[in-house]
C-alpha cells in the first residue's frame, strides 16, 4: 500500500485557501497542510466566522500545529462589500476556533494585504497553475478578480465552499458564506464566466456528509504535543460537545478532500446565479436542474452565464477516514 500511495501522490497539486478560521475551516488546513498531493503555498484570511483578525491569529495557530510556519497567510477584507460584518461565534465560539486556549502564533502575517499576495502568486504560476480553494465568503476572490483579472492565467480552478441545490443554513434558503456576501459571490462567478475560470461549488448538499466520531476524535486528542493529531480531535469533539451529537463533521474539509481525492465526489455541470435581492432568498444559489429546452427557451431571464461543476453527492466515509489518516501523520 506504502508504494502504491507514493505513486499515486506523485502529481502534486499547487494550492491556496481563502478561509474564515472557524472550526471547519482548521481542519480544512491541516489537511492541505500536510497532504502529500497537495503544495500549500498560501492561506488568505477575510472575515466570516470570526472577525479577520481573529481569523489571522486561528490560521497562524493551526499551520503551527501542522508544523507549517513556511506557509505564507495574509490578512484580508475585514467585511462584506455591501453589508456590515457578521460572525459565527455561536457555531465556532468566542475566539473562532472553540475557544481551546491553544498557544498563541509566534510569527505576524505576511504584510501584504490578501488580494496582493493573491495577485503576486497568481501571475507568477502561469507555467504551474494554482487550484484556489475557498472555504469563506468570496470578499478577497471578488476584489481580485475584479482588480487583477491577470490572475486567471495563473488559476487552474476555484474550487468554493458555498451555496447548495436544496437547502440553507445562515436562512431557511441560503448557505452562510454565499449569505454572508453574495455581491461577492456573484461577482466571482461572473468573472469566472467573463475569464474563462472552471469552477467547482462544494455545497451544503454534500458538506454535512464526511464525519469523524467522539471515539476517533479522541484517538487523534490522545496523541497530546500540541500536534496535529490533538488538534483535529479537539476541533471534532467540541463540535460533539456543541451540537449533542457522538459525531462531527470535517465541513469544509471535504473540499479540500474533492482536490485532493476528485473521485469521491459526484458532480454535474449546471448553471448557477446568486439570488441578490428576494426577501426570504437573498444569497441562494439557484441551481438550473431543467432539462426541456422548451421552459429554458421561454424563460426571460436566459441561462445563467457560468456552468459549475456541483457536487451533488460524496463519499462521506471515504473522505472522513483520508481526513483521520493525513491530520494524524499517516501520509
Amino acid at each position: 500500500m506504502g508504494g502504491e500511495r507514493a505513486a499515486y501522490w506523485a502529481v502534486v497539486k499547487p494550492l491556496i485557501l481563502d478561509v474564515d478560521t472557524g472550526l471547519d475551516d482548521a481542519c480544512a488546513i491541516l489537511f492541505a497542510a500536510q497532504h502529500p498531493g497537495l503544495d500549500l503555498r498560501a492561506v488568505t484570511c477575510v472575515g466570516g466566522n470570526a472577525p479577520v483578525d481573529d481569523v489571522v491569529r486561528n490560521t497562524l495557530i493551526v499551520l503551527r500545529a501542522a508544523g507549517r510556519d513556511d506557509v505564507l497567510v495574509a490578512r484580508g477584507a475585514d467585511r462584506p462589500l455591501l453589508e456590515p460584518a457578521m460572525n459565527a461565534r455561536h457555531v465556532h465560539g468566542d475566539d473562532g476556533m472553540g475557544d481551546l486556549a491553544w498557544p498563541a502564533p509566534d510569527r505576524a502575517a505576511d504584510p501584504r494585504h490578501a488580494v496582493e499576495l493573491l495577485r503576486d502568486l497568481l501571475v507568477s504560476a502561469v507555467d504551474d497553475p494554482i487550484t484556489l480553494v475557498t472555504l469563506a465568503p468570496m470578499t478577497n476572490i471578488a476584489l481580485l478578480l475584479r482588480t487583477h483579472p491577470e490572475v486567471a492565467a495563473g488559476l487552474r480552478e476555484i474550487v468554493f465552499m458555498g451555496g447548495s441545490v436544496a437547502v440553507g443554513n445562515a436562512t431557511a434558503s441560503a448557505e452562510f458564506n454565499v449569505y454572508h456576501d453574495p455581491e461577492a459571490a456573484a461577482i466571482v462567478l461572473d468573472a469566472a464566466a467573463h475569464l474563462g475560470i472552471p469552477v467547482t461549488m462544494y455545497g451544503l448538499d454534500v458538506f454535512y456528509e464526511p464525519v469523524v466520531s467522539r471515539a476517533e476524535a479522541a484517538e487523534l486528542v490522545a496523541v497530546g504535543g500540541y500536534s496535529s493529531a490533538e488538534l483535529a480531535g479537539r476541533l471534532i469533539a467540541y463540535q460533539c460537545d456543541r451540537f449533542v451529537s457522538e459525531t462531527a463533521t470535517i465541513g469544509d474539509a471535504g473540499a479540500v478532500c474533492a482536490v485532493a481525492d476528485p473521485e469521491g465526489l459526484q458532480c454535474q455541470a449546471l448553471p448557477i446565479r446568486v439570488e441578490l435581492a428576494g426577501s426570504w432568498s437573498r444569497g441562494r444559489t439557484i441551481v438550473d436542474r431543467r432539462d426541456w429546452s422548451g421552459d429554458i427557451d421561454h424563460d426571460p431571464h436566459g441561462v445563467a452565464p457560468l456552468t459549475v461543476t456541483v457536487g451533488l453527492q460524496v463519499d462521506g466515509p471515504r473522505y472522513a477516514a483520508l481526513w483521520r489518516r493525513i491530520v494524524a501523520g499517516d501520509r
